[in-house]
This record gives C-alpha cells, structure tokens and sequence, in this order.
C-alpha cells in the first residue's frame, strides 16, 4: 500500500468519525451541529492542503526519477513559491544540469577517441574474453589483408597465419617483432583496458618496415659507396698499368708474347667483372624514383614474355597467360616494373630448373599481377630472409635481385606479397593500386 493510499484511508476514516459525531449532535443541540460542520469543513480544507503540500514534492521526486530513468537529461523544474519544495527543484536542476554536462563531455570523448582510432596509422584489434574478435580500425584491416566483416568472431587462431601464430600466444603487456612474408616488420604490443568493471583486451600494432628499410638502406648505401671508390680506383689503376705494359709487349720475343698478352687479357677482364660486380650493388643505391605514368598491363607483361621465351623453350618450361577480358591500366615506370618482373621471372625460372610451368595472370578487380610457378615452394630456413639485402640461397648469386624489386614496388606505392601457395607452388602478387 503506498503512501498515498495511507494517508487518503487515513482522512476518511477521520472524516467519517466527525460526520457520525455530528449527526449525534443534530439531535441534542443545533447550534453545536452547525459547528461541527463547519469544523469538518475546515478539516477537509486543511487536508486537501495538507496533501498537495506533502505529494506534490513526491510527485516532482518521481518525474525527476522517470527522466533520469530514460535517460533524459534536459528536463527541468520551475520554482512554485513554497521554500521547501523550491530547494528541492534548484538541487535537482543543479544535478540535471551537471550529468548533462558530464554526458556530453563523455560522448565528445568518444566521439573524439573513436575518430582517432579510426584514423590512427596504427592498428587496434579489439578483443572479447575467449580472445575473439570483436573490432578491427582500417590500419588493423590493412595490415591483416582482411575486413571486419571476415573476422568478427573469430579467435586469434584463425587469423591469417604469421599473425595467428605470433599473438595467439602473446601474453598481456608483452610485445612481440615479427616479419610477414620476409617484408613487412610488425610491432604487435598486447595491453587491457577497463569498462564498467570488466577488462577488456587489444592489440595495437605498429609497421616498423619504413623505418626499418630506412636505417637499413642507410648503412648499405654508405658501405657499397665506400666499397666501390676503393674498387674502381683499384681497377682504373691496374687497368691503366696493364695498357702500359700491352704498349711495351711488342718488345718481347715472339715466344713469349702470347703468354704475356693472355695473361694481361686474364686481368684486365676479371678487372672489368669485378667492376661490373660492384655497378650491381651500386645500382641499388642510386635507384631513381619512378617516373610514373598510364600504362597497359597486359601489354608490358606480352612483350615480357616474348623476351624470355628463349630461356623459356631452353629450360622446357610451359608458360600459362591469363589476361584480365579487359584493358587494365596502372600509373608506373614501365622500364622499373620491367626489370622488377623480369626479375620475378628469372627466379621463378631458376626455382624450376627445367620441365615446370610458371603462371601469369593479369586481374583488373582489385587490379593485381600474379606469378605462379611450381618450382617446390619457399624453403622454411629461408622465408624469414627473403627481401633481405645481400642475403642469397644461390651459389653465385648477389642478393640484390629481390632487395631491387621490394624497393621499386614500395617506391610506386604497391603492396606485394611472395609465399606458399600449397602443393609445391610459389606466388608472387603484386597489387597496382597505390596504399
């Protein structure tokens, strides 16, 4: 029973008494029976008045409760004269006013912070309690190669594998460096944060490649300069005493002239390989930046395939071409992306050896390049190294090759990406639109 009711039961009850006591009076003394109807007159005045003074301040506590209740922060009371209840509205008012400014202060903090995740250059997954997937911001979708939509839900497990491998077991408050197709370095740091009470965990990553390849491009470019001054003065002096003794060698005797001439040949040639050696490294140091412009796909990678068809028919390897139906154009170097998938090529030619088949295949949605070849796949040992300059798996080979073609690629813009595609294939993807 609530308050009301009581005090409503209350009044009739008394009120009821009175008007009994009355009709007992009307029959003893008139005079004393107006009076009592007079005073139960006055009595019901002062409990209406008494009722109003005592609800309505109830009534205003309960409208202020249902406003808070749905949240609803705008509403406010006016003062009505009475100086107990005029303290209470100016108390709620001040209350109301103060959320209000709370609640917006808070949706401007998140609205702010929401933005900065959005555009943050790093990536945020944010995780649920079983380590799944509950949010990824546009960095976090790049650097995984997969939409939100793909990954809501899914554990840590299922992410694409160097990244399921390294966070699943990533402990909180640790970091953890890694490489994604012996390119791309990550910092993938794991911290938790509070909300209402509960913890709440994310990842943030961090791509470390541009300062990485920075620093590192830094210390070759200084080392292969000071590499080939020495050499080419060492060279252009000898060369330049060889072409004085080749002036002298008329003088000897005819027995021994050809000796002198092979041996003086010997030199000078192997002095013009190493120099050609060092212009090899040299090269990747004075790379230019592309002069970009449209050009056709499928006619830069047809007229690629007509220079290496010798090599081709020699190695007896089948060549597949699968054309995008329609033209597909992309702004870049054509004489840079040239050497880049001759490069590709070469490699995916000597991963063969002989009787293999390598694939081309040309996609104009999303537009990419697509190099396959079946020459047994990426060995472990050397995944983590590949892109890494001067590292090299062949006998006679530099290690310059694919340090080339990474930095082409990521002076156009392009994203690329070369792994296992099962069964012994290898892939090389390159995507031509720019990041």
């Amino acid at each position: 029973m609530t308050l009301r009711t009581k005090f409503i039961l209350f009044a009739v009850f008394v009120h009821s008494l009175l008007a009994i006591l009355t009709w007992y009076l009307l029959q003893q003394n008139k005079w004393m029976f107006l009076g009592m109807e007079l005073l139960i007159l006055v009595s019901v005045l002062v409990t209406v008045q008494l009722y109003r003074s005592f609800f309505k301040p109830l009534n205003l506590i309960r409208a202020g409760i249902e406003s808070i209740k749905d949240k609803d922060f705008s509403t406010t009371f006016t003062a009505v004269g009475q100086r107990d209840l005029d303290d209470l509205v100016n108390v709620y008012n001040r209350m109301i006013h103060q959320l209000r400014q709370e609640r917006v202060a808070q949706a401007e903090k998140n609205f702010l912070l929401e933005k900065l995740i959005q555009a943050s250059p790093a990536g945020i997954i944010l995780l649920g309690f079983d380590n799944q997937v509950e949010g990824l911001n546009p960095a976090a979708e790049r650097y995984l190669g997969k939409k939100l939509a793909d990954l809501q839900g899914c554990h840590l497990s299922q992410l694409p594998e160097t990244w399921a491998s390294q966070l699943q077991q990533l402990p909180t408050g640790q970091s953890v460096t890694f490489r994604v197709n012996g390119t791309w370095t990550y910092r993938c740091h794991r911290a938790h944060f509070l909300d209402r009470g509960f913890q709440h965990y994310f990842i943030l990553i961090e791509e470390l490649t541009e300062a990485i390849l920075h620093n590192e491009r830094q210390a070759y470019e200084k080392v292969i300069r000071v590499m080939s001054h020495e050499v080419n003065n060492t060279t252009g002096a000898i060369n330049s005493i060889f072409g004085s003794l080749q002036y002298y060698a008329p003088q000897l005797t005819p027995h021994d002239r050809p000796d002198f001439e092979h041996v003086l040949q010997v030199a000078t040639d192997r002095n013009t390989n190493l120099s050609r050696f060092m212009a090899n490294f040299a090269d990747v140091v004075r790379l230019p930046q592309p002069r970009k412009e449209p050009t056709h796909v499928q006619e830069l990678l047809t007229d690629l395939q007509r220079l290496i068809k010798p090599e081709l028919d020699r190695r007896q390897i089948t060549l597949h071409w699968h054309p995008a139906p329609q033209p597909i154009f992309a702004n870049l170097d054509r004489q840079q992306m040239e050497q880049v998938l001759l490069n590709i090529l070469k490699n995916a030619m000597e991963a063969i050896g002989s009787e293999g088949e390598i694939t081309i295949e040309a996609v104009a949605t999303p537009p990419h390049i697509s190099i396959t070849d079946n020459g047994g796949g990426i060995p472990a040992d050397i995944k983590q190294h590949l892109f890494t300059p001067f590292y090299t798996s062949k006998k006679t080979g530099q290690g310059i090759g694919l340090t080339m073609v990474r930095d082409i690629l990521m002076n156009h813009g392009f994203t690329f990406s070369l792994s296992d595609t099962g069964n012994g294939l290898t892939s090389f993807i390159i995507n031509l639109h720019q990041q």
